[in-house]
């Protein structure tokens, strides 16, 4: 019966009889009705039976069986004929080399050669028919047996007819001899079909000369040389066959020759002792070079004919430059190599195809990128040396700019040399690129390239000292007034930057110089801090050099560092009053930070010194309220009251003051009245967030103090403030002031009670304690069951609930 049928409607209705009445009639019903099921299926199975029995079910009235999948297989027919034809292949191979390296003295010579020949003659005759049969699989296997044997035949000969000959010369002969003989044989109009022979013809070429070079003994030049022509032959190859497998070994061998020759010609060029050594190695450069060009000149690919181009060009680099090595002075190598690099940009000029322009100028600029990268050393050293000065500061002038920058780090060798290919790199770059797309790239590179070498160049030529500011100095400014301008801004600024604090750490070797250089720099990077789009990075540094300014001031003067601090306050109120005139511009954040790095170095510089702290800290805090005095920078405020606060403790600590109270009552006074304004707004405002932190800020520490203060006076007056403040939060309603004076109240009272506590518990019974504890468990365990009660009563209302 539906539970929603509503009272009303059942007064109405016929009469029902109860649950359990009622369930015992369905139980009858459905019995009856199993009973009845059972009789007719059995019925059922009966006349299906029998007329099985009278006559046979049609096929196409049986019941379908499921199909059984065949196996796949895991091997394909070409495959498994493949495998059994190069299984036969190679044991028929294994068994005429055993023959041939075994059985051989069983034999007389005309016998040797009778089985040998009838072999031979016979496995590369076999194939012939097999092809007019459709056979080719089984014929390249017969053919690879055939040119297998005629390697034996060769090996037999030499042991037989050539015993006492160089096996490196033989092996010469016999590997021509075979190719060709390979090369004439997959010729034949007959063997076209084979794919094979052509193949072994050529990997047999492959060493022919190289083991005449070794038995002729004409060194590593004539090695060198016969893998070079080998590569050429194989190039050759690779570009005129059209038969793909013969086109991929050749590449293969190309590579691969060519590689070894030319690496070992780069070897007996970088190891020539003599003009003549070196043009010998030259001479296998050029042709390594001409091979890869002339390949570079006809491949399809562009990007293949690219790289084979760019491979030629440093060839060609490393020819030239190599006899200019042996021929000119000592130290002049690198210049050497980078006139052969700047040479090969003659192709610009030049009819070539597209491909081949395009790597020589690649190769170009790779050699001279290696140039630039053999100055860089140089480089560093010049403009990270003088950080050196930085433990050595005012020790002294010293003799020139060379001993200026190698203050701490090793000079390289021949500085000249290496400093003339920026110089280069930076005269090709301006001039020759002319591009649209790659002319801003090009000035970018130069200008830092000639910005290298102006700041390198005084420690080279050992210039004064004096010289190597004033040169340095030039450079900053000009680097500013380019940017100022918009030549390169970005560049420009960086280089400025860049050039600046090269300059203030050169100065550190003078005091003199140090003054007059950070005063220079200062008005320099604010000068140009005039330009709106500089100043973000101009406005800092100078804000940056006036504090050093400032620091290297009171040094030289002899002040302590506390009172350096109050200079260096000066440059921090020069930021703050700079930030608020510049408005909206993009420098005012960063001048503000870089004014609050100021600050915080005042402090640090004062932090030894607690009553100059206090002061720096106050006026810390004064110049931030005067920053929190503009609208978009009301935060300000906050930090100016921390620190107040602070420059308020150091000065009580440095007056010896030890009570808690002068150090918390500064902070909860004012935190109260910010509450109070606060609730004023904002009724709906937490107690806990206008009055918690203000209240915490005394009546915790001086709770903590007062637990362990000996006396009565703090604890009594503790008491008083909490009872007032418990009081003034029952009076208003407020959770905060309650809870807080309350506990307070409390503990303080505990504090106090402590000892009365203690000589009563010793006068009383030893019996009352347990019996407390029997009473407290006892209160426990009936509140325990009280709520295992209400639980219960719960759960038995949720059971009820629908």
């Amino acid at each position: 019966m539906p539970y929603d049928v509503t009272r009303t409607t059942l007064r109405g209705m016929t009469h029902v009889p109860p649950p359990a009445e009622e369930l015992q009639l369905l139980d009858a019903e459905l019995w009856q009705l199993d009973a009845r099921r059972a009789q007719l299926l059995h019925r059922r199975a009966w006349l299906v039976a029998a007329l099985q029995a009278a006559r046979p079910v049609p096929p196409a009235q049986q019941a379908p069986q499921a199909p059984v999948e065949a196996s796949r297989p895991e091997t394909t027919a070409p495959g498994v004929q493949n495998l059994l034809l190069l299984l036969g292949g190679v044991l028929l191979t294994v068994a005429a080399m055993v023959f041939t390296l075994v059985s051989w003295g069983h034999l007389g010579i005309t016998g040797r050669a009778l089985v040998l020949g009838a072999v031979t003659v016979a496995a590369l005759g076999a194939p012939f028919p097999l092809l007019q049969r459709g056979l080719r699989s089984t014929a390249e296997s017969v053919a690879g047996l055939g040119l297998a044997l005629t390697v034996l035949d060769a090996y037999a000969l030499q042991q037989v007819a050539f015993m006492g000959t160089d096996g490196a010369g033989y092996t010469a002969v016999a590997s021509a001899l075979l190719a060709a003989l390979w090369t004439a044989y997959g010729l034949l109009p007959r063997a076209a079909g084979l794919r094979l022979p052509l193949p072994a013809a050529l990997a047999a070429a492959q060493l022919p000369l190289f083991f005449w070079a070794i038995s002729a003994t004409v060194g590593s030049s004539g090695i060198a040389a016969a893998l070079l022509v080998t590569a050429g032959f194989d190039t050759g190859v690779a570009l005129r066959v059209t038969a793909r497998s013969v086109r991929v070994l050749a590449a293969v061998g190309a590579y691969g020759s060519g590689a070894l020759g030319a690496l070992t010609a780069g070897w007996l060029s970088w190891d020539a002792a003599g003009p003549g050594a070196a043009a010998r190695a030259a001479a296998l450069l050029t042709l390594a070079a001409v091979i890869a060009l002339g390949a570079a000149w006809r491949l399809p690919k562009p990007a293949l004919a690219t790289g084979n181009a760019v491979t030629g060009g440093l060839l060609l680099v490393a020819a030239g430059g190599g006899v200019l090595r042996v021929t000119l002075p000592e130290g002049w190598t690198v210049p050497g190599y980078l006139a052969c690099g700047i040479a090969l940009l003659a192709a610009l000029r030049m009819r070539l195809p597209e491909p081949v322009r395009r790597g020589l100028v690649q190769a170009s600029g790779a050699v001279q990128a290696v140039v630039v990268a053999c100055a860089l050393p140089l480089v560093v050293v010049a403009l990270l040396g003088p950080l050196g000065w930085a433990e050595r500061w005012w020790t002294g002038a010293p003799s020139d700019a060379r001993a200026a920058a190698a203050v701490h780090m090793p000079w390289p060798p021949y500085p000249g040399q290496l400093l003339l290919g920026p110089v280069v790199v930076a005269a090709v770059l301006a001039l020759l690129v002319r591009g649209e797309a790659r002319r801003p790239q090009a000035l970018t590179g130069a200008t830092l390239l000639a910005w290298a070498t102006v700041m390198t160049l005084p420690a080279v030529l050992q210039l004064p000292y004096s010289a190597a500011l004033l040169l340095q100095g030039a450079v900053t400014a000009a680097a500013l007034a380019a940017a100022a301008f918009r030549l390169l801004p970005v560049t420009a600024t960086t280089l400025a930057l860049g050039s600046s604090v090269s300059l203030a750490f050169l100065s550190l070797a003078s005091q003199t110089a140090t003054l007059t250089v950070l005063s220079v720099l200062m008005a320099l990077f604010a000068a140009a801090s005039l330009r709106p789009h500089l100043a973000p990075f101009t406005a800092p540094a100078a804000v940056v050099y006036a504090t050093a300014l400032a620091c290297t001031t009171g040094l030289a003067a002899d002040w302590r560092p506390q009172h350096t601090a109050l200079l260096v306050l000066v440059v921090t109120l020069a930021a703050a009053l700079l930030a608020a005139r510049l408005g909206e511009s993009h420098a005012r954040v960063p001048v503000e930070v870089t004014g609050a790095a100021t600050g915080l170095l005042a402090v640090g510089l004062a932090i030894t010194a607690p009553p100059m702290l206090a002061l720096v800290l106050a006026l810390c805090a004064v110049i931030a309220a005067g920053t929190a005095v503009r609208s978009d920078r009301r935060p300000a405020g906050y930090v100016a009251a921390a620190l107040f606060l602070l420059a308020s403790w150091v000065r009580l600590a440095a007056w010896d003051v030890g009570t808690v109270e002068a150090y918390t009552l500064p902070v909860t006074v004012p935190a109260l009245c910010v509450g109070v304004w606060r609730r004023s707004r904002d009724p709906q405002a937490s107690s806990w967030t206008a009055y918690g932190a203000g209240l915490a800020a005394t009546l915790l520490p001086s709770l903590a103090a007062a637990w362990d203060d000996p006396h009565w006076t703090r604890p009594l007056l503790l008491g008083t403030a909490a009872l007032l403040t418990t009081l003034l939060g029952a009076r208003h309603r407020l959770q905060a002031p309650l809870v807080l004076g309350g506990s307070v109240l409390v503990l303080d009272a505990l504090h106090e009670l402590a000892p009365y506590l203690v000589q009563m518990t010793g006068a009383l019974p030893r019996w009352v304690p347990f019996a407390l504890a029997g009473l407290l468990l006892l209160a426990l365990g009936a509140t325990y069951e009280r709520r295992l009660r209400d639980v219960r009563r719960v759960r038995d209302i949720l059971t009820t609930m629908h």
